[in-house]
């Protein structure tokens, strides 16, 4: 699970609200060990994720760095070569 978490600092454009929710949910389900937690779990899942994004905004937007912001387009494709290296090519679909 926590593979998906992506690194979320030092983008143009910076991390989206939208980024910053999905990796702390990801974070909190590798945690708690819940893909989806119980009814009776379910209020201190939602708070955990919410406390979790919080701290992530203040780490992101206290952090510094000199080096150049990365090209979210220019990591994607690296990611793309890493995966091919390791799982070989995606095979094509046959639909129609």
């Amino acid at each position: 699970m926590c593979r998906n978490i992506k690194t979320l600092f030092n983008f143009d454009p910076p991390a989206t609200e939208e980024e910053i929710q999905a990796a702390s949910l990801q974070f909190v389900r590798k945690l708690s060990g819940f893909n989806t937690p119980s009814k009776a779990n379910e209020e201190a899942f939602e708070r955990a994720i919410g406390e979790v994004a919080e701290a992530a905004r203040k780490l992101l937007e206290s952090l510094v760095t000199n080096a150049e912001p990365r090209n979210r387009e220019v990591e994607i494709e690296r990611a793309r070569e890493r995966n091919i290296k390791r799982f070989g090519p995606r095979p094509e679909s046959n639909n129609g």
